[in-house]
């Protein structure tokens, strides 16, 4: 077996347990190269009303704002499972985490973060990143309903590795009251990401370690050789 073969079995093995498979998807209109990997997998915290009124109990399950955007247009909530997203309250904070892959630039001035805010209300929201989840950096607001970041222009290109988003409502913007109130938010997606902690399946762990195996074989037969 030649060291060229036993090279390219190594290094696919590797290529497959390293290199992810995610398939570019259309989501609301948005193109994510990431597919559905690319949206926030866990809720870090979540504080409604801390400037003002609380949304009511059905409208606070901060779960609604994980994974793919889908808000199916009902905005009456009597409980958190009959809801398709999460209310903040006025001034209220929620915390996110992408936990399979990271945010990152994109190296242009193309959108690398999406916030899909729901409700007929106009409700601003400031955003914040962390690549720990305790020091913040802001890269500005939405301006209600879904829009986008380009964190380029905050000084963060494609080597940046960002895994928590924190939004806060704008206190004084929107309605001041009622069931909804403060910023509506159905999904948090990274646009420009990139994969982290990919678990190789076990086939591939099988080839990866078959390639050890010969490779290093390989290399105990040519020591025994140079010795005789």
């Amino acid at each position: 077996m030649t060291r060229r073969w036993m090279g390219a079995l190594l290094g696919g093995a590797c290529a497959v347990a390293l290199g992810g498979g995610a398939q570019a998807e259309d989501f609301g209109g948005v193109d994510f190269p990431g597919g559905i990997s690319s949206f926030a997998d866990a809720v870090v915290s979540y504080q409604p009303g801390l400037d003002g009124a609380s949304p009511s109990a059905g409208f606070q399950g901060a779960f609604n704002a994980l994974g793919a955007p889908d808000y199916s247009g009902a905005n009456s909530c009597a409980t958190t499972a009959a809801c398709d997203f999460v209310s903040l309250g006025v001034g209220g904070a929620l915390v996110l985490q992408f936990t399979n892959n990271v945010l990152t630039g994109s190296d242009s001035d193309a959108d690398d973060l999406w916030i899909f805010e729901i409700g007929p209300d106009v409700e601003d929201t400031t955003v914040d990143v962390s690549v720990d989840g305790i020091t913040w950096i802001s890269v500005g607001a939405v301006t209600g309903s879904t829009r986008g970041i380009d964190i380029d222009a905050f000084g963060y290109g494609t080597s940046a590795a960002f895994s928590f988003v924190r939004l806060i409502d704008v206190a004084n913007e929107g309605a001041q009251s009622g069931g909804s109130v403060g910023a509506d938010i159905d999904s948090v997606g990274a646009i420009s990401t990139r994969a982290v902690g990919i678990v190789p399946e076990p086939g591939t762990w099988a080839l990866m370690i078959m390639g050890f195996g010969l490779a290093g074989a390989s290399l105990r037969a040519r020591r025994g050789a140079a010795l005789v």
